[in-house]
């Protein structure tokens, strides 16, 4: 799909931006090199907080002119910060140390959706891809009944919609913290 899109775009002379907040998470599962998916784009923006665990942060990506144009249009918006060297050495770790151990958080993913499953209460689960799970619970559980539970045991996680939750492994989610969890979700009862 993205090949097509990007032929779609390049035959019409319309620049094909990706919005990546959560892209390095996507090629480690896939095992794709950034070069290959990044030879799609005519820009790319990443996140550096999300997946990777910088405090902040982002990178936009693209031909030296577009890059020109936009630091000139982030400034006339009033963009930009001054002295952002120790911002700056917290992205560059981010990306060299923190892009290959996401399969961590994948791998905690899939043992948290492994436990979904099994639960009687659980009616769908979408499929577990990274470190991202959406389920939907029965209607007998209210949703804010549920996340009290969760948030009680000092498990913090948000609905989507009412009986729809979310989950979201990350940098400092620990194997013991997913064993709480799978723990907690085999005790609860509705």
């Amino acid at each position: 799909e993205t090949k097509a899109m990007s032929a779609f775009c390049r035959d019409r002379k319309m620049p094909f931006h990706l919005d990546g907040a959560r892209l390095f998470n996507a090629l480690v599962e896939q095992n794709i090199s950034t070069a290959e998916y990044g030879s799609h784009f005519d820009s790319i923006s990443i996140c550096l907080s999300k997946g990777l665990g910088a405090p902040v942060g982002s990178v936009l990506l693209g031909t030296r002119d577009f890059i020109t144009r936009a630091r000139r249009v982030r400034k006339v918006f009033g963009g930009g910060m001054r002295q952002a060297g120790v911002i700056a050495a917290a992205g560059l770790y981010a990306l060299k140390h923190n892009v290959a151990r996401l399969r961590d958080d994948h791998y905690r993913a899939k043992v948290m959706e492994t436990a979904l499953v099994q639960l009687p209460w659980v009616e769908e689960i979408l499929p577990v891809e990274t470190n991202i799970i959406i389920f939907k619970v029965n209607a007998k559980i209210t949703t804010q009944g549920f996340l009290d539970f969760f948030a009680s045991k000092n498990i913090l996680f948000f609905s989507l919609s009412p009986g729809s939750f979310r989950f979201v492994t990350h940098l400092d989610f620990t194997d013991q913290m997913m064993e709480q969890v799978v723990e907690e979700l085999k005790k609860f009862k509705p």
